[in-house]
């Protein structure tokens, strides 16, 4: 499942799981600021990869239509590099 969210206030979440594998991948950068995730260098902006709780620091553009963009492309070369 693909899931892109972006609101005119700026929140947005570019979301990829794919849980009908047996891998159950999770990758999503958003910019929701939760309390927990407060050390990742760039908050609020995050990056769940792999997994709910793996969450890193997340370098995706501030613009939608390039985030969207580099997101697309990071789906692609994890499909690509899978098969």
């Amino acid at each position: 499942m693909l899931d892109i969210f972006v609101s005119v206030s700026g929140r947005y979440s570019y979301h990829w799981e794919r849980r009908l594998i047996p891998a159950n991948d999770l990758y999503r950068h958003d910019n929701a600021p939760h309390k927990k995730w407060r050390s990742v260098a760039t908050f609020p902006k995050h990056f769940h990869n792999g997994s709910e709780s793996n969450v890193v620091e997340s370098h995706i553009s501030n613009t939608p239509e390039d985030a969207m963009r580099e997101f697309l492309m990071f789906v692609r070369r994890k499909l690509l590099s899978s098969s």
